[in-house]
């Protein structure tokens, strides 16, 4: 019941968000005013979807910030894993961290402690892709040796996994992103597009958004990104596509993101800027 209260205040913030620009066209501007800036030496970040933001600087340190931008945990176990590839907020309460050159996920609790490790290739898997929290406190992952979708425990035991994706496909899917919500799961190729599949592993769907950068799923009926420094909205229900200027425009952008109804924006030099959209 709390994971859906979650998701449908992550939907109502963009909601919101859409609310807040001028228009519907193709023309439309998203006014945006700065309201924090969170200093230089940001290499990647992440938001969950009650406006807390997760920081990763060079040396590999996490450091969770509320959306006020006060520092509430820090995660500092940098040296043990090596490089870590993704950090997944879906559900704040289990932060999933994934160290991809030692096929390693780390599961941390609110407050950044380490809660359980999942070592992967102790369950031959050795080239996972994208993983991402399951609506039900599991782990969705993309098996890229075997071409499988597949949901495993915090033990490691496989609950389900699909067909090989090589006996379904021309050319194997390669995902860099993946989302659970409302009933589907969300795997995103740039070269392919948004598939969709329901929890069984059957494909649903395959929308050809292609070449998004940082697309972000807030549920099935809102989906967003950048495309030539524009922000991109679809709404699947409605098959309706439109693009936003932003105002200040963007620039020297490495990534976006939103959370909680504001846009995050990290640039190059490795400065995270916030902005209330109005």
């Amino acid at each position: 019941m709390g994971r859906l209260i979650l998701l449908r205040i992550l939907a109502l913030s963009i909601c919101l968000l859409v609310l807040k620009v001028n228009g519907t066209s193709q023309d439309s501007t998203l006014q945006a005013r700065l309201v924090l800036d969170l200093g230089v030496g940001i290499g990647d970040f992440t938001a969950d979807n009650l406006g807390n933001l997760y920081l990763l600087s060079a040396s590999g340190q996490i450091k969770k910030l509320n959306e006020r931008g006060d520092s509430v945990a820090v995660f500092n176990d940098v040296r043990k894993h090596g490089k870590i590839f993704s950090i997944d907020a879906t559900n704040p309460l289990k932060v999933l961290v994934y160290y991809k050159d030692f096929a390693t996920i780390l599961v941390l609790d609110r407050l950044m402690n380490v809660r359980n490790s999942i070592d992967l290739r102790k369950l031959n898997m050795f080239q996972v892709r994208a993983v991402t929290a399951s609506y039900d406190n599991n782990i969705w992952l993309f098996d890229e040796l075997e071409s499988k979708l597949k949901k495993i425990d915090d033990n490691g035991n496989v609950l389900l996994q699909t067909a090989d994706f090589r006996q379904l496909y021309d050319s194997v899917p390669r995902p860099e992103l993946m989302y659970d919500r409302d009933g589907q799961v969300y795997l995103y190729d740039r070269q392919r597009g948004l598939l969709i599949f329901d929890y069984y592993g059957a494909q649903k769907n395959n929308i050809a958004l292609k070449q998004v950068l940082d697309l972000q799923v807030a549920d099935k009926n809102f989906v967003s990104g950048r495309l030539n420094n524009r922000i991109l909205l679809y709404r699947p229900s409605m098959l309706q596509l439109n693009y936003y200027d932003v105002s200040p425009p963007l620039v020297d952008v490495k990534k976006i993101a939103f959370s909680n109804g504001r846009l995050c924006v990290l640039t190059n030099a490795g400065s995270l800027r916030i902005y209330q959209t109005h």
